[in-house]
Formats: C-alpha cells, sequence, structure tokens
C-alpha cells in the first residue's frame, strides 16, 4: 500500500453531513431520554457495558459531529443521527464507544495509517458487540462487520487489510463507519464538557490528559468488571486487558503462597506470644489461626504435562504447608477424567512425595467440578495445575475460588479466577 493510499479519501463521510446543524432543544431532549434508556438497557443485560456507558458524559454535537465521537470521557453525539436508529441500535452505539476506550484505540495507532486503523477498529469492535448480543447490530445505516474478523486484535485485521488496501475501495469502507474517531487531537487543548463557546469544536486534548483518560478507564474496567457477574458477558480481548491490569506481576511460588495463607482466619492469642515486644518488657499477643487450610488441588496429567513438572508442583505444596499447623488439601490427577485422590493432613503429609501421578490423555476442566460435587467436597481454594488447553469449557465458574497455575500457555485466558504462569525449578 502506497502512503498516500487514503490520502485523499474522506475521513467524515459525506452520507450524514447534512445532519450537521444547530442545535434544536425540543429534538435534543427527546434524544437524551433515549441515551439514557439505552444505558439502563445495558445496566440490566450487559453491566460491564452498562456501567462503561454510564461513566461518559452525554454531549450534544449536533455542531460538529455527523454521527457520534468518544474521547474516553464523553459521549458526543449528534441527535439527528441518533433519531434514526432503533433503540437497541443505540445500545450497540454505546457498546461501540465503550470498546473503543477500552480497546485504547487512541493510543494503539502507532505509524499506521490512521484511515485504515480506524476501518480495522470498527471491524473489531462491531465483531465483539455481536459476538456477545450488545443491543443489536445497527441496520438502519451500514455498519462494517465481517466474520472472518471475529476475534482478531486491531492490529491483525489492519495487516490484512494494509495488504490489499490497493484493491479495496477505503471511501467504501469510511462509509459504513457509525462513528468518528477523535485520536490524533492532540493540539493541547481541553475536553469539550458542551458549553456554549465549545460546542461547535472538535475536542482535543494534549498527551498528558489523554494518559490521564487511559488511565481512568483501567480503574472504570476493573469496577466495571466486579459489577459483571457473568465472565462470559466480557469480550475475551477485554478480559485480558483486566488480567493484564489486575494480575499480580509475581512467579507462582508466591502466587500460591499468598493465595493459601489468605484462606486462614486469624485472631490475637497471648497463648503464643510475639516475641517483637519482648525487648520493652511488654507481653504482645500473638497470630493465631483460628481455621484450618482447606483446599483441593487438581493436576492436569495430559500428555503436555511432564511427570517432571507434576513433581516439582508436589514439592512447592509441600513446602508451604509445612509453614502452617492445620490443613487438609485433596489431591488428585486428571486428563479427562479422575485418577487417585488422596486426602493429606499434618499427619501423613510426607508421604505426599510418593504421591502416584498418572493421566497422559486431553483435558477436561469439567471432571475437576464434578468430582467435588460427587464427593461433597467444596474447598476454600481449588488450585489447577494445568496446561491451560481444554477441550471444552473452564468449568464451574461458581463453585469455588480457583487459582489456575498455567504451564505452556503463554497468553491464558481462563474466564474465571487468578493465575499464574508456571516456570520451572530456578
Amino acid at each position: 500500500m502506497s502512503a498516500t493510499t487514503t490520502e485523499n479519501t474522506k475521513e467524515i463521510s459525506n452520507k450524514f453531513a447534512d445532519l450537521i446543524g444547530p442545535i434544536d432543544a425540543k429534538l435534543d431532549r427527546e434524544i437524551r431520554e433515549a441515551l439514557i434508556t439505552a444505558r439502563i438497557g445495558l445496566l440490566l443485560k450487559q453491566p460491564f457495558f452498562g456501567n462503561m456507558a454510564t461513566r461518559l458524559k452525554l454531549v450534544n454535537a449536533d455542531e460538529w459531529c455527523a454521527t457520534a465521537a468518544t474521547d474516553g470521557r464523553h459521549f458526543y453525539y449528534n441527535s439527528r443521527f441518533i433519531k434514526m436508529l432503533r433503540p437497541k441500535e443505540i445500545e450497540f452505539l454505546f457498546g461501540h464507544e465503550v470498546l473503543h476506550c477500552v480497546y485504547d484505540h487512541f493510543g494503539r495507532r502507532g505509524d499506521r495509517d490512521h484511515q485504515l486503523f480506524n476501518i480495522a477498529n470498527d471491524y473489531c469492535v462491531n465483531a465483539d458487540l455481536i459476538k456477545h448480543k450488545v443491543g443489536e447490530k445497527i441496520t438502519t445505516v451500514p455498519c462494517l462487520y465481517d466474520p472472518k474478523f471475529d476475534d482478531m486484535s486491531s492490529e491483525e485485521v489492519y495487516d490484512i487489510l494494509y495488504e490489499k488496501a490497493d484493491k479495496i475501495d477505503i471511501g467504501k469502507l469510511l462509509d459504513q463507519m457509525i462513528d468518528e474517531h477523535l485520536d490524533g487531537d492532540d493540539k493541547g487543548g481541553g475536553g469539550d464538557d458542551g458549553n456554549e463557546e465549545g460546542k461547535a469544536k472538535r475536542p482535543s486534548m494534549s498527551a498528558e490528559e489523554r494518559q490521564r483518560v487511559r488511565d481512568e478507564i483501567k480503574e472504570a474496567m476493573i469496577a466495571a468488571a466486579h459489577a459483571c457477574e457473568n465472565a462470559g458477558n466480557i469480550p475475551a480481548g477485554v478480559r485480558r486487558m483486566i488480567q493484564s491490569i489486575t494480575a499480580p506481576q509475581m512467579n507462582w511460588r508466591e502466587m500460591l503462597r499468598m493465595q493459601l495463607q489468605s484462606v486462614i482466619k486469624s485472631d490475637y492469642t497471648f497463648a503464643r506470644m510475639n516475641r517483637k515486644g519482648w525487648h520493652l518488657d511488654a507481653r504482645l499477643p500473638g497470630m493465631k489461626n483460628t481455621d484450618a487450610i482447606d483446599i483441593a488441588v487438581a493436576i492436569d496429567m495430559s500428555g503436555s504435562i511432564g511427570e517432571k513438572q507434576g513433581r516439582d508442583f508436589l514439592g512447592e505444596i509441600y513446602g508451604i504447608m509445612e509453614s502452617f499447623d492445620s490443613y487438609r488439601i485433596h489431591v488428585y490427577c486428571f486428563d479427562t477424567e479422575v485418577y487417585n485422590p488422596q486426602d493429606y493432613t499434618s499427619e501423613n503429609l510426607e508421604s505426599i512425595e510418593e504421591y502416584d501421578l498418572k493421566g497422559g490423555g486431553g483435558t477436561d476442566f469439567d471432571c475437576i467440578f464434578n468430582h467435588l460435587k460427587e464427593e461433597n467436597i467444596e474447598p476454600k481454594r481449588l488450585v489447577v495445575f494445568t496446561d491451560g488447553y481444554p477441550f471444552g469449557s473452564w468449568g464451574d465458574a461458581n463453585y469455588c475460588d480457583t487459582l489456575w497455575i498455567i504451564h505452556g500457555d503463554k497468553n491464558p485466558e481462563p474466564p474465571f479466577g487468578t493465575f499464574a504462569l508456571y516456570e520451572g525449578s530456578e
């Protein structure tokens, strides 16, 4: 693709140009009501998108925007354009702007052609919204969508489009964009809050202000994800971003120790003295563990997990347990079924070194949870050592707190629980 391929193509489609004009106060009141109703609909049916959409301040942009836009803090809208859409299409439009914010399409372009990258962004965003049934795909006006781009990143779609740029009609694709992209407007100004003086101006932000917006979006993403009980309602790309923000940057041993420590409820007791007060002639209470560690450990012994990794993992469990007074560990292996379930306590933990690792088939996480349910075992923490490549689902997200120690997959996407990447012995 030549450097000038998109230089002469229009950035904003002329087909909606006649929608730009003075604000009609009566129409704006009607449209704001429709926008608020759409956000409530998202809150009820798609809480992640609803929470993210609600944080965007509604700003009438009839005088400069032909469709809709966002700068990460505001939802700019053309009231005449919104009037054309069905209620469910408005929900889709909110979801579209939310994902532009979440995926940081403002800052990922680099030196790519900005119009082609914007098109790639829209393909990805619309595919996610359709897949997760956020509102209804906009059909009142053309809307970019191609199922071959499902689950691709913007960069991947861009590369495909770039290779074919000389053979595709860029102007026709721009006509199918349902919003305006405000990236590249770093001119040192501030965001437009909809005041009279700024209504006719495209908003701009300094680089510093845009970074602050990115930080705000990250915080909002985490809060919105907590409000969403069903992780399946969040696109995989969003889950990856949230995990990259929240996942502790520690090795798997530290993560495992921290997770097991967190299941202990502690209290203070004078039966166990705190040595720190001895030099002060003070009798300070020590910590008393009032609850036993009760965990289940499932070891994936499918073909990609070797004996050495399994032994290394069991050895780490043994080392951690020695630091606690009371515990019960239910250990078993699995591939597509469960093998050799064994219970260990402080009385017989040493024998865990002789545990017989069995398996060698595929990976089925459902058998983990089925076994626990059949045996009426409800652990305070389930620890799964796995390669992270299940045949089907990841199991029952609502049964118990789960920690995944993942070996093999460098970019895992467990839909629930906490995870850390396995690394061999140091």
